[in-house]
């Protein structure tokens, strides 16, 4: 008998057809993640779409002569996604022989000028610029953006950012943080260990570790030892859904949330940093919520918070944000964005936010 001709039956055989076939048509951790992120994203895409080089001429055309159409910038580049911007970029460099992004930061300025620019660049690209300038920036250096880069992304994309940081800026986002003035133990070492963190996922979850590293939790965060060995090995390791089950045992065996606790116990300093990468890590809607409302509420806006806020997360997760935004605010997104911003800053961050009824 033939072996090598059996096995190639095997596949017209049941139940192997079923099996084979449930096996071709299931879905990694990492594609049903993708596919959810996309449900969540606000980007609204036209359709038909122009190719490529038609929207490189259209920006070429806006960017020439006197004067800048900036209409025309956020008409084509603020309904395309990532991989869409990127392969404007390119057929943009090829046809003109220069950067679309140098050539956008020429042409444009102010807070309508960064968004543009941040939302043109590579995703990865652009959250290791916004890393490396929360970690250089004088008298602003921000852990929490370099924990919402670390905890708020997929592993891939987080390797990804972590590979265009070296490429950038000729060093690690670990050595910099590492060497960072700023920073002191354990905010550093807890910092090192969420940017190296290349967790597992999937839905896999052990109750019984859940329940025993919830109060490992507790009796660190109510000791005042919010970022002791323990806390930063539980929070930087584990995935996320393991995570989700340990804070859910958290409340239910301890009688408060995780985040309750972490404000009531800890320095302002270390809860702040410890409160955002419990919410990135399980509830990122929780934290982007708070950053655009932080950032409008209150004597003057910070417009990079806000940037930040909705360039980052319109492609990955804006719709949840405007849910979550409403029922704790009892206000929309847009409605604020209108009242707080103006000209052409405002409609570029209109038209990443989508479709709300103010």
């Amino acid at each position: 008998m033939c072996l090598c001709c059996c096995f190639e039956c095997l596949p017209n055989v049941p139940p192997f057809n079923l099996i084979l076939h449930q096996f071709s048509h299931s879905l990694t951790p990492q594609q049903e993640e993708t596919g959810e992120r996309e449900a969540m994203a606000s980007i609204l895409v036209p359709n038909p779409i122009p190719s490529p080089t038609e929207d490189a001429q259209t920006i070429r055309e806006a960017v020439q002569g006197l004067g800048t159409d900036e209409k025309v910038l956020i008409q084509v580049l603020g309904r395309r996604t990532a991989s869409q911007r990127a392969e404007i970029a390119r057929s943009y460099e090829r046809l003109y022989n220069e950067s679309l992004i140098d050539r956008l930061y020429s042409e444009l300025s102010g807070d309508f000028g960064k968004a543009m620019v941040l939302w043109a660049m590579d995703p990865a690209a652009r959250d290791a610029k916004l890393a490396h300038e929360a970690l250089h920036k004088d008298g602003d250096r921000r852990p929490s953006v370099v924990v919402e880069v670390a905890c708020a992304s997929s592993p891939d994309h987080l390797m990804a950012v972590r590979k265009a940081y070296c490429s950038l800026f000729s060093s690690s986002i670990e050595e910099e943080i590492a060497s960072c003035s700023a920073y002191e133990e354990p905010l550093k070492q807890f910092l090192v260990r969420l940017v190296s963190s290349y967790r597992y996922v999937g839905e896999n979850v052990d109750d019984n570790l859940a329940r025993s590293e919830a109060a490992e939790l507790c009796d660190a965060i109510r000791k005042k030892q919010p970022l002791n060995d323990e806390v930063i090995r539980i929070i930087s390791s584990r995935n996320k859904s393991q995570l989700k089950a340990t804070f859910q045992h958290y409340k239910q065996d301890h009688g408060k949330s995780i985040d309750e606790d972490i404000e009531k116990h800890s320095s302002r300093k270390l809860s702040g940093v410890l409160k955002v990468a419990v919410w990135c890590l399980v509830s990122p809607e929780k934290h982007f919520a708070e950053v655009v409302r932080s950032s409008i509420q209150g004597f003057g806006t910070d417009e990079d918070s806000l940037t930040r806020a909705i360039v980052c997360r319109a492609e990955t997760d804006m719709n949840k944000i405007k849910e979550e935004y409403k029922i704790r605010y009892k206000t929309t997104v847009t409605r604020d964005v209108i009242g707080d911003t103006s000209g052409d800053y405002k409609d570029i961050l209109l038209t990443l936010v989508g479709n709300e009824v103010p």
